[in-house]
């Protein structure tokens, strides 16, 4: 059963967030883009970086650039340009096809994000939906009650905050 967004109350006024977005099926990626920065901007993260590529496949080598950067102590040459992440959050409609090529992408780039997060400790919120039709996409992308960009960011949020914990 498809569940709502449920919206908590997070305040990020530190915090950096980047949003990694597809432009295939763009749609419902953009109703999900704006979805996820009403939630960013509400929060009050003070930093917000917005990539867009071409597809969903595209989105890990940017994920794994950005966290990569994000792990790394900046050179002193770097400073002024060098911005710390606090979660990337990664947004793609993938439809099915007749073929298997969408759960191909489906999972090449789910497990992508997993090792991303994991190899450079940075939460990687994975919002790339492999949907059956249009109507699924309608349904979790264009309305404001189940949108997968809001969902997306809650958890970044989240996450952002569980993150801050651990290293204080």
């Amino acid at each position: 059963m498809l569940k709502s967004v449920k919206r908590k109350s997070f305040r990020a006024n530190r915090a950096s967030f980047a949003i990694i977005a597809s432009q295939y099926n763009a749609r419902y990626v953009d109703a999900m883009l704006r979805a996820a920065m009403t939630e960013l901007k509400r929060s009050g993260a003070k930093g917000i970086h917005v990539i867009r590529v071409p597809g969903a496949y595209e989105i890990p080598v940017v994920a794994a650039h950005l966290a990569r950067s994000a792990s790394e102590l900046p050179h002193p040459s770097r400073l002024a340009h060098h911005t710390s992440l606090d979660a990337i959050i990664c947004l793609g409609v993938i439809l099915r096809g007749e073929t298997a090529h969408a759960a191909h992408i489906a999972e090449a780039v789910s497990q992508a994000l997993m090792q991303i997060q994991l190899r450079y400790e940075v939460p990687v919120i994975h919002e790339v939906l492999l949907l059956d039709n249009e109507e699924q996409a309608r349904v979790r992308c264009l309305g404001r009650k189940h949108n997968r960009g809001a969902e997306a960011t809650q958890t970044a949020l989240a996450m952002a905050q569980v993150m801050e914990n651990l290293q204080a």
